[in-house]
């Protein structure tokens, strides 16, 4: 009996070090393998879709699982721990940098695009053209009527719409244009960037925001030409440009001739490189750099070929 239970004992100790051994010798994910949660701004979602698919199409092992979130949220996910890496147009402010490092916790922040904000209407509206300074004073509500814009307007009263009130888009709109938090009281937001164009489509009064890769003709395999759903406006800088009213195609964003753009970066708080890592760096990298130039966005360390044509007098 004695002899049965030591050796019931002894075989319960190697299994239980067997098991810790196992846990220890291998991290539960790499670069390339595993699997993470990962959180993105709900305005790039057209371009992640692709990155995902075709990094999970390289590494087999590999499983990121994304949920895409107003830009406000995803930040609000990576202080929760719910996700390694997230995808937002601005960088952790001192306060959130020391909330981490107060953990020690040292996020890394890597610049992977530049994108445009673009500015649509309803295709029986006229006034595809606006300076700057038009725009402005329709989103601080100085210019309500169409007919402020253009006397021959057939359009009423000026309905604009975002995507969500916690969006990078609305915060860039009041941090980047308008310079306030007051807005107006005829904008209101939908919920994500398809639902502006939607609303856009069927509202002929509507003026909407969204993220420039929202637009793009799929169908376009040089990705030159945007959806004709709706139209994409025309903004003039109000600085001396070679375009009098530029959109925003990549070679204008790369030039800055488009005023409304801003960069989009990854945010990583992974203590060690794991799975996160490997997606952060795929996004960067060649392969992934030539998909966010295949989405119509301006990659950031991919050199591109601007040809600039001249009018001959």
């Amino acid at each position: 009996m004695k002899f049965t239970l030591v050796f019931l004992w002894a075989s319960l100790f190697l299994l239980l070090n067997s098991c810790n051994n196992n846990n220890n010798s291998a991290p539960l994910d790499t670069p390339t393998s595993g699997t993470i949660s990962i959180c993105a701004d709900e305005t790039f979602k057209p371009i992640i879709d692709s990155e995902i698919t075709v990094f999970e199409a390289l590494y087999k092992k590999a499983h990121i699982h994304v949920q895409y979130l107003p830009e406000a949220e995803c930040f609000k996910v990576l202080q929760n721990d719910s996700a390694r890496v997230i995808l937002v147009t601005r960088k952790l402010s001192t306060a959130e940098k020391k909330y981490f490092n107060d953990q020690k916790y040292f996020p890394t922040e890597t610049p992977i695009a530049t994108d445009a904000v673009a500015v649509i209407v309803n295709n029986k509206n006229a006034d595809s053209l606006l300076n700057y300074t038009q725009l402005k004073a329709i989103l601080l509500g100085e210019i309500k009527e169409w007919k402020k814009i253009s006397v021959a307007s057939k359009m009423s009263t000026i309905q604009i719409v975002f995507d969500n009130a916690q969006s990078s888009t609305l915060r860039y709109i009041k941090d980047s244009i308008i310079h306030t938090n007051n807005l107006p009281d005829n904008i209101f937001a939908a919920k994500t960037n398809q639902e502006v164009i939607d609303y856009v489509m069927k509202n002929e009064n509507a003026i909407g925001f969204i993220g420039a890769n929202w637009c793009k003709d799929l169908k376009d395999s040089t990705n030159m030409s945007f959806t004709t759903k709706i139209k994409v406006v025309g903004i003039n800088p109000e600085k001396h440009v070679d375009v009098d009213f530029p959109q925003p195609y990549q070679s204008y964003m790369a030039l800055q001739w488009y005023p409304l753009c801003r960069q989009i970066f990854t945010i990583n708080r992974e203590p060690r490189t794991g799975l996160g890592t490997g997606f952060v760096n795929f996004l960067a990298g060649d392969v992934g750099q030539r998909i966010i130039l295949k989405g119509g966005l301006l990659p950031k360390n991919m050199p591109m070929r601007i040809v600039q044509v001249k009018k001959k007098f």
